[in-house]
C-alpha cells in the first residue's frame, strides 16, 4: 500500500571511492550542466517554436497568419498557444519553412498596413478613400469621425460582395489594433488597398480633431 502512495523505493548506487583525495562532483553535476538559452532573436524562428513564443516574438504574425492561409481567424482553424509552427503548418497543409518565411517578413510587410491620422485625415477631406469604424455600435455612438462609416454586417456583406477590389479604405478603430486585424482581413480577401489607421480614433482626437471625445 505504501508503495502505491509513495512509490517504490529506488536503491541509491554504491558510492563511489575517491582516491588522492579527488572531489566527486556527480551530485553537482545537474547544477554544471548549462541549458540551451531559450531564443527570442527572430532570425532563429523554427517549426519548433510555439504559438506562444511566435506570437510574442512576431506580434504581427496572427494577422500575418491569417491573411496568407487563413490560420487562426476561427475557431476551426485556430490553434493553442502550446501547439508548435510545425504542428500548425502540418495541420493545415503547409510548408513550414514556407510559414516561417513568410512570418519573419511580415513586420516588414505590416509597416505597408499602417497609415498616420494626418494622411487619413487629408485624404478624407479630397474623398479619396472609405474609412470603416469597426468599432461597436456603442463606441461609435459615444464619438465618431465626419465622414466614417460604422461597419455592420450589412455593410460587410456590401463591401465583400459589390465593392471593388482596388477600393481605397482605410479601417479605423479606438487605438489601431482592431483596425490592423480588419485591414489584413480585406488585403486577405484581395483589397490591395486596404490599411489601418495608427492609433486609432483617440490619436484622432489628440491630433487632429480635439472636440472629438475621448474614452
Amino acid at each position: 500500500m505504501l508503495s502505491r502512495i509513495f512509490g517504490k523505493k529506488t536503491v541509491e548506487p554504491a558510492p563511489v571511492r575517491i582516491d588522492n583525495n579527488e572531489l566527486d562532483t556527480r551530485a553537482l553535476k545537474p547544477l554544471m550542466e548549462q541549458k540551451a538559452p531559450v531564443s527570442k532573436d527572430p532570425k532563429d524562428l523554427t517549426g519548433a517554436w510555439t504559438m506562444e513564443r511566435v506570437t510574442t516574438v512576431f506580434p504581427s504574425a496572427q494577422r500575418a497568419l491569417f491573411q496568407k492561409y487563413h490560420v487562426g481567424g476561427c475557431s476551426s482553424c485556430g490553434f493553442q498557444p502550446t501547439d508548435t509552427l510545425s504542428t500548425v503548418a502540418l495541420n493545415h497543409g503547409l510548408d513550414v519553412n514556407e510559414v516561417i518565411d513568410h512570418i519573419q517578413k511580415s513586420q516588414e510587410m505590416e509597416k505597408d498596413l499602417e497609415i498616420t491620422p494626418k494622411e487619413t485625415a487629408e485624404l478624407l477631406k479630397q474623398g479619396r478613400i472609405k474609412l470603416l469604424d469597426v468599432r461597436s455600435p456603442e463606441e461609435y455612438a459615444i464619438t465618431n469621425v465626419a465622414g466614417s462609416v460604422l461597419v455592420d454586417q450589412a455593410v460587410a456583406q456590401e463591401i465583400m460582395q459589390t465593392w471593388s477590389k482596388d477600393t481605397p479604405i482605410v479601417t479605423m478603430c479606438h487605438h489601431g489594433m482592431r483596425s490592423l486585424d480588419a485591414a489584413a482581413y480585406l488585403r486577405g480577401h484581395g483589397f490591395v488597398n486596404a490599411k489601418s489607421m495608427c492609433g486609432g480614433i483617440d490619436a484622432w482626437a489628440e491630433q487632429i480633431d480635439s472636440s472629438l471625445a475621448r474614452y
